[in-house]
C-alpha cells in the first residue's frame, strides 16, 4: 500500500475515534437508540413495527417511566404503535404530542451493495434504511424522554411520544387508528411531527423549515379498453396512443395559481435567501392578481408550492408483442393545493382528457388536510433556537409537497408543525432512496434542537420560552 494513503487512512480512523470519544452521554444515548431502531426491520413486506414499538417501551421503562404511562398498541398484525407520556405533577395546560412512525419503505441489498438494515457510519453519515425518513426523529424523541428523566425536568404540561405504524402506506394507518379508538391517548393542544427540517448550502446553514400545510394526495387511473385485433391490421383507434394523448394533454395543463397563508409567509421570509433575480419576483407573485413574468421566472423551481400538480406514474398496456393493445391504464399522482375539492381536480382531468372514450376513476378517497394556524407562540421559539444555534438562519414557514401523517391529526382538530432542526445539503435528500443517509452532525444538531424546543413548549421557565404562553 501506498505510504501516503496509509497515512491518511490512519488519520481518518483517528479522526473518527476522536469524534466518538468527543458524544456527550446525551448524544451516545441517541445514537445508541438509532442504531437500534435501524436495525430492526420495519417494512411492511417482512418487518413489524410492533417489535421497534416494544423496543422502545423497554428503554422507557428501564428509564423509570411507569408502565401505565408508556403502552404498546397493536391495530393489526405486525403493525405496533408507542404511545409515551411525560407526565407533569401539576398539568396547566394540555399535552403536546411529539409525533413519528416507525415503518419504512422497502430497501433491497442487491441495489445499496450492503444491507440496508445493518447501521453504518462512516464519512461523516450515519447510514441504514430509515435515517431520514423518520427513525432519526424517532431516536430523538425517546432519546430526549430519558435524558429530561434524568435530569429531573418538571414540565407544566403532560408530553406525548407517538410512533406509528404505516405512514409509508398500507390499510393500517397508526395515526388513524391511535385518533379513531385512543383519541385520549394522542389528544393534544398541538403537534410536533416530521415535514420540516433545513438546508445547507455551501457549508453555511441556509434555511429551517416549520411546516405548517401540506398538499392533498389523490391518485386516479386512466384507462382505455379496445378489442384489439393483429398487430399486421393497425386500427386508428389503438388504445396506446389514445391513452398516450390523454396523457400528453395532462402533461400540457397548468392547474390555476393559488397560494395560502402558510406559502405567502414562505415566500416572503425566504426571499433573503434567493438569488438576487429571484428576489426581485417575488413581490410580483404576492400581488393581487400575480404579475405574469413573476409567475412564469418562479415556476421553474417552486411551481409546486402555488400550483396543484398531476403527474402520470405508472403505464402498463398491451398483452403480446404481435396484437394491437386490448387495453390501455396509467396512473396519475395528484398533489391538490389545501382548500380545492377533489371532486374539482377529477372534473378538471375530464375536461382536460375531453375523449368519453378514456375512463378516470379515483383511488381510493382524498383525506384534506386544513393548514395550521401560524401562531406566534409557536413559530417564536422555533426562530430563538434556530438563531441560537445556527445565527442568520431563516426560519420559513413552508408547505409539503408531499403527505404526511399530520394530515389525520388536522382533521381531528388537533393543530400540527413540522420541524426537527434536521439540516440536510440542498440536493442531497436521499429518503426513500438508494444508500439512505444522515449527517452525523446534523443528526446530533437536531437532537438538542427537538430537546430545547419540547422544553419551550413544556416550561414557561425555559429561556426560550420566556413571555409565551400555549
Amino acid at each position: 500500500m501506498d505510504m501516503k494513503l496509509l497515512i491518511f487512512l490512519i488519520i481518518l480512523v483517528a479522526a473518527n475515534q476522536l469524534t466518538a470519544g468527543e458524544r456527550t452521554e446525551h448524544q451516545q444515548l441517541a445514537l445508541d437508540i438509532f442504531k437500534e431502531l435501524i436495525e430492526t426491520d420495519t417494512t411492511h413486506s417482512t418487518g413489524d413495527t410492533g417489535i421497534a414499538a416494544q423496543k422502545m417501551a423497554d428503554r422507557l421503562l428501564a428509564a423509570r417511566f411507569p408502565a401505565e404511562d408508556v403502552k404498546v398498541i397493536i391495530n393489526a398484525p405486525g403493525k405496533g404503535n408507542l404511545v409515551a407520556r411525560f407526565r407533569s405533577p401539576a398539568p396547566v395546560r394540555k399535552p403536546v404530542l411529539l409525533l413519528a412512525h416507525l415503518d419504512v419503505v422497502e430497501a433491497n441489498p442487491e441495489d445499496w451493495g450492503f444491507d440496508p438494515f445493518t447501521f453504518r457510519e462512516e464519512q461523516g453519515h450515519f447510514y441504514g434504511r430509515g435515517t431520514l425518513d423518520d427513525k432519526d426523529e424517532a431516536a430523538i424523541h425517546i432519546a430526549n424522554f430519558i435524558w429530561m428523566k434524568r435530569q429531573g425536568y418538571s414540565p407544566d404540561r403532560d408530553i406525548i411520544v407517538a410512533l406509528t405504524a404505516d405512514e409509508e402506506g398500507g390499510p393500517d394507518n397508526g395515526v388513524q387508528y391511535l385518533l379513531a379508538e385512543h383519541r385520549e391517548l394522542v389528544d393534544a393542544a398541538f403537534v410536533i411531527n416530521e415535514g420540516g427540517g433545513g438546508s445547507i448550502s455551501e457549508g453555511r446553514h441556509v434555511t429551517n423549515r416549520a411546516q405548517t400545510a401540506e398538499k392533498v394526495y389523490q391518485s386516479y387511473t386512466l384507462e382505455v379498453t379496445n378489442p384489439g385485433g393483429h398487430s399486421s391490421r393497425p386500427r386508428t383507434d389503438n388504445a396506446i396512443y389514445q391513452l398516450a394523448q390523454a396523457l400528453i394533454r395532462i402533461e400540457n395543463y397548468r392547474f390555476p395559481l393559488g397560494l395560502n397563508k402558510t406559502t405567502r409567509a414562505m415566500f416572503r421570509a425566504a426571499a433573503c435567501t434567493m438569488t438576487s433575480d429571484a428576489a426581485a419576483m417575488v413581490p410580483g407573485l404576492l400581488q393581487t392578481p400575480p404579475i405574469e413574468k413573476s409567475v412564469a421566472f418562479l415556476e421553474r423551481d417552486h411551481g409546486a408550492l402555488f400550483r396543484t400538480t398531476c403527474v402520470a406514474t405508472e403505464v402498463e398496456a398491451g398483452h403480446a408483442e404481435n396484437a394491437l393493445p386490448q387495453r390501455a391504464k396509467a396512473t396519475v399522482n395528484c398533489r391538490i393545493l389545501p382548500g380545492i375539492p377533489p371532486v374539482e381536480v377529477f372534473n378538471t382531468l375530464v375536461s382536460i382528457v375531453l375523449d368519453e372514450g378514456v375512463k378516470i376513476t379515483p383511488i381510493g378517497e382524498a383525506t384534506a388536510s386544513k393548514p395550521s394556524p401560524l401562531k406566534e407562540e409557536i413559530l417564536a421559539p422555533i426562530r430563538q433556537i434556530s438563531e441560537s444555534m445556527w445565527p442568520g438562519v431563516v426560519v420559513l414557514p413552508s408547505m409539503s409537497t408531499g403527505a404526511t401523517d399530520g394530515l389525520y391529526f388536522r382533521n381531528a382538530g388537533i393543530p400540527v408543525y413540522g420541524v426537527s432542526g434536521i439540516f440536510h445539503v440542498v440536493g442531497e435528500n436521499r429518503a426513500h432512496g438508494r444508500g439512505e443517509r444522515i449527517l452525523q452532525d446534523s443528526f446530533f444538531d437536531g437532537l438538542e434542537f427537538l430537546h430545547r424546543l419540547t422544553r419551550a413548549y413544556s416550561s414557561p421557565l425555559d429561556d426560550a420560552a420566556q413571555g409565551l404562553k400555549f
